[in-house]
């Protein structure tokens, strides 16, 4: 009887590839996933196209990256292009497991990867763009999603109504379709908003840079500055809301995205001239500006027209538009 060493038996790692459109969702949408998943025994690597996150990405997760050179923005040559190079990366590669995220990743994504035989394809669906376009558009993106779903061995919806809705919708086989857990893309730790956990000098640095009065009522809004983000009705509902208190102010934590979906002229002279509006740009550390804010405001078209209000770490109540001038 021979004894072969671990080392002779050269075994194989199974390789799994995580891929967004661009690296600010392997930032934001799932940091520390591809750090466990390699504790846990995978080879991970990731892909995206190239972008200022890139660098935060890869010593906080510690896997390596591959660029593919995709756009949010409908490009048809660009995206027949990408499908090839994700196509070759794909056969070198040869992955176990190829997980997608964003619309276009998992478009390009599935197509390739199937077409490169990887045998489980998986795409998580965290929203619908289709579901704000009309006319022609609308129409090229409902078939994108279903071309996506039918290329998936898998797809999870990150919540139950989204399953729900794309099972209504004949989007997707409901045999491929499971919510893991009780939805998200990545859950939440609570413990980063805890009030114990907030650094009193980051506090008073992000203070000074809203000019925060604690005299004032502050409405935030966390998320890119785009039109299906619903910006346009956030501001028009503030402007509104201002004229009857004075005292509110909508503070904007994000950033514009002119180059897909742009909020219109009017929006934009709001939020560089109206003086109950505070654009504070992008941050990562939302918690604190939660912290100083009477209500979170989330008026995505693809989600739903809510308001969160907290009060000294209590949350007391979800208000809908129509209940904006009774506070």
């Amino acid at each position: 009887m021979c004894i072969v060493s671990l080392w002779e038996m050269k075994i194989k790692m199974p390789k799994l590839i995580r891929i967004t459109t661009a690296p600010i969702s392997l930032n934001v949408l799932l940091p520390w996933q591809m750090k466990y998943m390699q504790e846990q025994g995978f080879e991970v690597v990731m892909v995206s196209s190239d972008g200022p996150e890139l660098k935060t990405v890869l010593e906080r997760e510690g896997c390596r990256h591959h660029i593919i050179p995709m756009t949010r923005r409908m490009s048809p040559f660009t995206d027949l292009k990408c499908l090839w190079l994700l196509y070759r990366f794909f056969k070198k590669e040869k992955p176990d497991i190829v997980h997608s995220h964003t619309p276009k990743a998992g478009l390009l994504a599935m197509l390739a990867a199937k077409l490169a035989g990887v045998k489980l394809r998986v795409h998580t669906v965290a929203g619908l763009r289709y579901v704000t376009t009309g006319g022609f558009s609308r129409r090229v993106l409902v078939f994108m999603e279903k071309l996506t779903g039918k290329a998936a061995t898998h797809v999870w919806p990150n919540s139950n109504s989204l399953r729900k809705f794309i099972v209504d919708k004949k989007l997707v086989k409901p045999s491929k379709l499971q919510v893991i857990g009780w939805g998200s893309s990545n859950g939440v730790r609570l413990s980063r908003y805890s009030v114990s956990s907030l650094l009193p000098e980051k506090l008073a640095e992000i203070k000074q840079h809203i000019r925060y009065d604690e005299r004032l009522i502050y409405f935030l809004s966390v998320g890119r500055i785009v039109h299906d983000k619903g910006m346009d009705e956030l501001l028009h509902a503030f402007v509104k809301l201002y004229k009857e208190n004075p005292q509110t102010r909508l503070l904007l934590v994000g950033a514009f995205e002119d180059e897909v979906d742009p909020v219109s002229a009017r929006a934009r002279e709001l939020i560089q001239t109206h003086p109950g509006v505070i654009m504070a740009g992008w941050s990562d550390a939302v918690e604190y500006y939660m912290h100083l804010s009477f209500a979170l405001v989330h008026p995505s078209q693809r989600k739903a027209f809510r308001m969160c209000c907290c009060r000294q770490g209590q949350w007391v109540a979800r208000l809908s538009v129509p209940e904006l001038k009774v506070m």
